[in-house]
C-alpha cells in the first residue's frame, strides 16, 4: 500500500528521505519503498513515522486526518 501521507509530510516540511532516513535510523531505501508502496512498515515504524512527523498512522497512510462517522 503507499503510503500517500508519508510522502505528503515530508514535502511539506522540505525534507528529504535522506534526512528522514539518518533522522529515523532506518535505510533511504526503506522510506522510498513505504512512500510506493513496495513495502509496508511494521507498527514500530508507523509509531516512530507518526511522531516524528506529528501527524496520526491514519494520516501517514492516506493523507487524511481520521474522521469519526
Amino acid at each position: 500500500m503507499k503510503m500517500v501521507g508519508l510522502k505528503l509530510i515530508r514535502k511539506q516540511k522540505n525534507y528529504n528521505q535522506l534526512k528522514v532516513a539518518m533522522d529515523l535510523s532506518i535505510s533511504r531505501e526503506a522510506l522510498s519503498h513505504y512512500e510506493n508502496g513496495k513495502r509496508s512498515p511494521d507498527i514500530e515504524v508507523l509509531v516512530l513515522l507518526s511522531n516524528y512527523f506529528n501527524v496520526s498512522i491514519d494520516f501517514l497512510i492516506t493523507g487524511k486526518e481520521f474522521e469519526k462517522k
